[in-house]
């Protein structure tokens, strides 16, 4: 019979799914700066609402579930605010820590993931934005449990050119440092994976985006709420599916858009729409859930033509988590005193938003020399979510998907938390950005890289 292998061939699995949606858009008026030539403090009108959306993941048979959250949501400008929020939502929802991925869009529009400071303004709204996005998480989850229902979750593997490489050597004649921009010279990773999730019926639930690159086409001149280009993307891909749309944040330390750091609106619709498109194009390029195109021999004609005709397949009910640890070298960093003092005496606007970060990121990092990194890898059917709360180049997601060949591979940043960039080895020898922001030493991204190649063996065995 049939000797050659289904031609592609998509990565499934089946269970019972759920799905559901709450708004976490914060108030005008909330302190939202985020970028450090800002001159606004705080948010003057919405572009487009933000949300939170949860996908719980279990076998038919029950069992704990997997949930994962899609939340417009920058960062958290410190790693234990984040814990303290994941063991509430934990203790709530009953879960095990390994089995929570809450993944930020990493929108640079929305306002920070902080505690209120009494010194800056709008600042006393984000005590009640915080409490909202708890009670929305929670709300999200258990209506999703509640709701679950059979579904296949099928991936497929395309391409879209919104992302560029943005280490670009300073052109300056004297300069010796990499800035944060386009670089027509380096190839970037464009690689888009979509995930389609449909019931018994072959009806569209939900689709999932997982693409690389930073949501920084609004910067400091833009003083709106705002999604970026990820709410546009949602809208394009729901308006035509009829279905949720989940965004998942790939591995984008170098990753951004060419046209960036606008305040105009219009520009991240544009990017929103792109990437939409070539996730519709994906999601039409898929095979008819439970089948795959196979050889079934030759009709003799002008030419000899190869037939291909679709056939059953099985689709795998598989589903575990783990979580792990790298422990990855600390610089050896001023004290969060030193910093707070340097912080108070500086002038610069821009620095001192320097500063106010590297102080709060030493502050939970605490005086050791090393830091254990979670990575949390899932296996759901015949494809593998792997992430950890750093900000990898994508050359991780690269490898990853060059050593599991035979997986579909979603790679995702600024998972569980968020602790830094974890810049390549190499690019410690030169002066620039993602190197002297991230809290870790030389080697970080390899070590990263890794440990998550031995957490999907672990998945496999």
């Amino acid at each position: 019979m049939n000797q050659y292998s289904p031609a592609q061939r998509h990565s499934s699995f089946r269970g019972r799914i759920g799905i559901a949606r709450e708004d976490i858009t914060p108030p005008v008026g909330i302190y939202s700066r985020n970028w450090g030539a800002a001159t606004h403090e705080t948010a003057e009108s919405i572009h487009r609402s933000l949300s939170l959306t949860a996908l719980t993941i279990a076998t038919a048979a029950g069992g704990d579930p997997l949930v994962l959250i899609d939340a417009d949501l920058g960062w958290w400008r410190e790693m234990n605010s984040f814990r303290r929020f994941q063991k509430r939502l934990l203790d709530e929802v009953k879960l095990e820590s390994s089995h929570l991925i809450f993944a930020l869009s990493h929108t640079h529009a929305s306002p920070p993931l902080m505690e209120p400071d009494p010194s800056l303004p709008g600042s006393e709204l984000l005590g009640p934005w915080y409490e909202l996005i708890y009670q929305a998480a929670v709300s999200a989850i258990k209506h999703a449990l509640a709701t679950a229902d059979e579904s296949v979750l099928d991936w497929h593997g395309g391409h879209c050119g919104l992302a560029v490489a943005r280490d670009f050597p300073d052109p300056h004649p004297t300069s010796n440092r990499m800035i944060c921009g386009y670089n027509p010279a380096v190839a970037a990773d464009d690689t888009l994976v979509v995930g389609r999730i449909t019931d018994p019926a072959g009806t569209v639930r939900a689709t999932l985006v997982n693409y690389a690159c930073h949501p920084t086409t609004l910067a400091w001149a833009n003083t709106a709420i705002s999604p970026d280009y990820i709410g546009a993307m949602r809208e394009t891909v729901e308006e035509a599916t009829g279905a949720i749309a989940f965004f998942l944040q790939g591995m984008s330390g170098e990753l951004a858009p060419k046209h960036q750091y606008v305040g105009d609106v219009e520009v991240a619709d544009r990017h929103g729409k792109q990437l939409g498109h070539a996730a519709l194009a994906t999601l039409n390029d898929m095979d008819p859930v439970g089948n795959h195109l196979c050889f079934e021999g030759v009709m003799e004609s002008g030419a000899p033509l190869a037939l291909w005709k679709y056939q059953p397949h099985e689709i795998s009910p598989a589903l575990q988590a783990i979580e792990v640890t790298v422990d990855l070298k600390l610089k050896e960093w001023p004290s969060a005193e030193s910093l707070e003092q340097q912080r108070i005496a500086c002038d610069d606007r821009a620095l001192e938003e320097r500063l106010r970060r590297k102080r709060d990121i030493r502050r939970w990092l605490g005086d050791g020399s090393s830091f254990p990194l979670p990575v949390y890898a899932w296996r759901v059917g015949d494809a593998v979510i792997v992430g950890c709360a750093g900000e990898a180049y994508s050359q991780v997601q690269q490898e990853l998907r060059h050593r599991f060949a035979d997986l579909t591979v979603i790679c995702m940043n600024i998972v569980n938390g968020t602790v830094g960039y974890l810049p390549p080895a190499d690019l410690y020898d030169v002066d620039t950005y993602p190197v002297w922001q991230t809290p870790f030493d030389r080697g970080c991204l390899e070590r990263t890289g890794e440990a998550m190649c031995d957490a999907i063996e672990k998945l496999l065995d």
